[in-house]
């Protein structure tokens, strides 16, 4: 399995003199950080950036893929458009994700497309955003920039891990990302 990641977004809430990716957590910018994450599990990765992040497509030492900047939906569209599926995607904001995160949910695959989530309330409880959630019997949920996309049903893998809650969108999130690790 490939992996996307997803680099093209501007990163205004995080309001920083640097691209989003670039961003650096611990020393290191996000980008790098989710790469040493993502290669163990996967075949190939490419950074999926736009005109908002030409500095990040510099910067990365895997394969490229151009998109409008449009937005991710549109984004992540076009970019599926030239890999084969199953695909993992992986925003490039998750600065904590592990190798043994990624290969459990790789394992998780079995078809279709996996859509991963945290409880919400394990992101209210570490005090970061939580700009996107959604009801299910499991309870309230919040995606977390981790998933496989594939032809067939979806399926969701709830994880009640803090290393895939903290999205660094703001300051305060980098700040207790840092704290983290």
């Amino acid at each position: 399995m490939d992996a996307l990641l997803m680099c093209g977004g501007r990163g205004t809430r995080l309001d920083a003199p640097v691209e989003k990716p670039l961003y650096e957590i611990g020393g290191r910018p996000m980008i790098d950080r989710i790469l040493e994450g993502v290669r163990p599990a996967v075949g190939s990765a490419y950074a999926v950036v736009s005109p908002h992040t030409p500095e990040t497509a510099a910067h990365v030492d895997v394969p490229t893929i151009e998109t409008p900047g449009e937005g991710y939906v549109a984004d992540l569209e076009r970019a599926l458009s030239t890999v084969e599926q199953p695909v993992l995607t992986v925003a490039a904001d998750l600065p904590l994700l592990t190798g043994s995160i990624v290969a459990g949910v790789v394992d998780a695959h079995e078809r279709g497309s996996l859509s991963v989530s945290v409880p919400a309330d394990l992101k209210r409880d570490l005090g970061v955003s939580a700009d996107t959630t959604v009801e299910s019997e499991s309870g309230e949920l919040a995606p977390t920039g981790l998933n496989v996309v594939g032809d067939g049903p979806e399926r969701r893998l709830v994880l009640a891990d803090e290393r895939l809650a903290v999205n660094v969108n703001r300051p305060g999130d980098a700040r207790i990302a840092e704290e983290l690790l």
